[in-house]
């Protein structure tokens, strides 16, 4: 069984494409071009289930259209409409250094060497030149910088980023939600 803690979100199957069976798939990684992995998992009557890849194509740099082994009929396409799709954490670890996603990060714990366990990555935002994780730190939105010079550790089997804030960030957010 596939647990959650074993996959990260990578896109989702958009909907079925002709009538052989081909999925839209709009994503924001492209780990499953870049390593060996030969299947990606959706989640189907609420267990997580792998899908072997048959074949694939670029559409853009963010859709491509997909056919999964079994999936031959526009009818077994459209139970996939709006599915996420997520990829192994074990097969994107297998790929050259640095070429993980943002989205890799998300469900990674946050601990500071100071304030201890900050909270869970919820989201990386990146839509500015300072990436910053998304943390939730129970039920309240805190933003640290993802700066290299931060983060002392990376833990990507127990999923835990171990970081040494500057003195005064977390205030400095505190400070913030008045």
């Amino acid at each position: 069984m596939i647990r959650p803690e074993e996959v990260y979100k990578i896109g989702m199957f958009n909907k079925p494409h002709g009538i052989g069976g081909e999925l839209q798939f709009t994503f924001t990684d492209d780990i499953f071009d870049r390593v060996e992995a030969e299947y990606l998992v959706c989640p189907m009557d609420g267990i997580l289930v792998p899908f072997f890849i048959e074949a694939y194509r670029f559409r853009s740099d963010t859709t491509a259209l997909m056919k999964l082994e079994g999936v031959d009929t526009q009818e077994q396409a459209r139970q996939f409409t709006n599915t996420p799709v997520y990829f192994p954490v074990k097969h994107a670890e297998e790929g050259e250094p640095g070429e993980l996603s943002w989205d890799f990060f998300v469900g990674f714990r946050l601990e500071d060497t100071v304030h201890g366990h900050l909270g869970e990555v919820a989201d990386v935002d990146t839509s500015t030149p300072n990436t910053l994780f998304v943390i939730d730190r129970g039920g309240n939105e805190l933003l640290v910088p993802a700066r290299e010079e931060f983060i002392l550790d990376m833990d990507t089997k127990h999923r835990v980023i171990t970081v040494r804030l500057p003195e005064g960030l977390l205030d400095l957010d505190d400070a913030e939600e008045c």
